[in-house]
């Protein structure tokens, strides 16, 4: 899977399942800001990305995913 594969598809899980637009998801922006995560909606996000990629996002890597960057960082790492 390619970095642009990866970043379209959690762009598109994030949008839908939160409800906000994927235009704001720039590589920079901080996912907690841009989704209004709280800490219960933030165990959702984790629970996608885990569940649609296969992979477990311990709780002491999930504080080093801070941006959009970081995230698609993250899985792109643990899926090859």
């Amino acid at each position: 899977m390619t970095r642009e594969e990866i970043v379209e598809q959690v762009n598109s899980i994030l949008a839908d399942e939160f409800e906000v637009d994927a235009a704001l998801f720039t590589p920079e922006a901080n996912v907690k800001d841009t989704l209004s995560l709280d800490s219960l909606s933030l165990v959702d996000l984790v629970a996608l990305i885990q569940c649609h990629y296969k992979i477990k996002i311990p709780v002491a890597d999930l504080r080093n995913i801070q941006t959009f960057n970081n995230l698609y960082d993250y899985i792109e790492s643990h899926t090859k």
